[in-house]
């Protein structure tokens, strides 16, 4: 997967509006999950998966080529979404729209929180955001784009 551009802020919100959910029951996750395998795996991707639902994971999948550090940042972005309520790759766009960066307007502990892309916000219509979907071992475009791809085929062919 090639991501010729980096999205500005305002074309992730518009993902994370398009990307709005009926539902998320167990099932959906599943399907995600595997959609998400199955994207990676075509692709030799050297990913680990990662989705929540609230704080209970999922599913959880490390694929060849991927390490344990892919975990670690897993765990960075996906605390973003949860403290922000927003995909970790908007975040950071939002601060790289205002001439800085998230480390420094934060003030965050960066071995805590990573706003690079690839964790999304799973948000169910009514209910808002109830989970997280993230991915880790692509540039962080690519990673953020397997997950929006994985979330667009998901409503496509499951709701």
């Amino acid at each position: 997967m090639s991501v010729t551009h980096a999205l500005t802020a305002e074309e992730i919100e518009a993902q994370e509006r398009r990307l709005t959910l009926p539902r998320f029951t167990y099932d959906d996750a599943w399907t995600l999950d595997n959609l998400l395998v199955s994207l990676a795996r075509e692709r030799r991707a050297p990913v680990a998966i990662d989705i929540r639902r609230g704080p209970q994971q999922l599913f959880h999948c490390a694929l060849p080529g991927s390490s344990a550090d892919n975990d670690a940042w897993i765990d960075r972005k996906r605390r973003v979404v949860e403290r922000y309520g927003a995909s970790s790759y908007l975040v950071g766009a939002r601060q790289r729209a205002k001439g800085t960066t998230f480390e420094a307007s934060s003030r965050l502990d960066p071995d805590v929180y990573a706003a690079h892309g690839g964790s999304f916000p799973i948000t169910v219509d009514g209910a808002g955001v109830v989970g997280t979907v993230t991915v880790s071992g692509l540039p962080q475009a690519e990673d953020h784009a397997l997950v929006v791809e994985a979330l667009e085929r998901f409503m496509e062919s499951h709701l």
